[in-house]
This record gives structure tokens, C-alpha cells and sequence, in this order.
């Protein structure tokens, strides 16, 4: 993990979800944002796993990012400076 100064220095970074790695470049300014979004959608996958757990991982996955999704709704409708996210 590789920590800069300036917001727009790019580093790479590898973040695991869900057991999977996946390879980032981000600006340094946000590396501990994406590791703790990283941790809290490995966390929510495993949520619905253990719920369902004959559900394939894609699912898990795929209903982990439908909840974020109603998130960002419900946010937008609060605030409508969200609106163009």
C-alpha cells in the first residue's frame, strides 16, 4: 500500500471481495475508502451466503449490488444534488 501526498497520484492497489482479488487503480487520496468499501460489500455478500446458501456466489454478488443500489436511490431522493451521480 503505497501512501502519497497528492489526490491524484494513481497507485495500484489489490482489494478482495469476497475471497476474490481484484486489481485497482485509484488515486492514493482514496485507498482506505476503497479497502473499507471493499471489506463492507465482502461483508454483505457474505450476508446473503449465509442466508442462501444454495445460492451461486454470482447471485450473492448480484443482490449485495441491488442493495447499494436501492441505497443510492432512496439517497437521491433525499438529496437531489445526488440526482446526477
Amino acid at each position: 500500500m503505497a501512501h502519497e501526498a497528492s489526490s491524484n497520484h494513481i497507485i495500484q492497489v489489490t482489494v478482495l471481495i469476497a475471497g476474490r482479488p481484484y486489481l485497482l487503480h485509484i488515486n492514493a487520496a482514496d485507498e482506505a475508502l476503497i479497502y473499507r468499501l471493499a471489506k463492507e460489500i465482502s461483508d454483505k455478500v457474505a450476508v446473503f451466503q449465509s442466508n442462501h446458501p444454495s445460492r451461486d456466489p454470482q447471485d450473492c454478488f448480484s443482490l449485495a449490488l441491488l442493495t447499494y443500489a436501492m441505497d443510492l436511490h432512496r439517497a437521491k431522493q433525499r438529496q437531489p444534488a445526488l440526482a446526477n451521480c
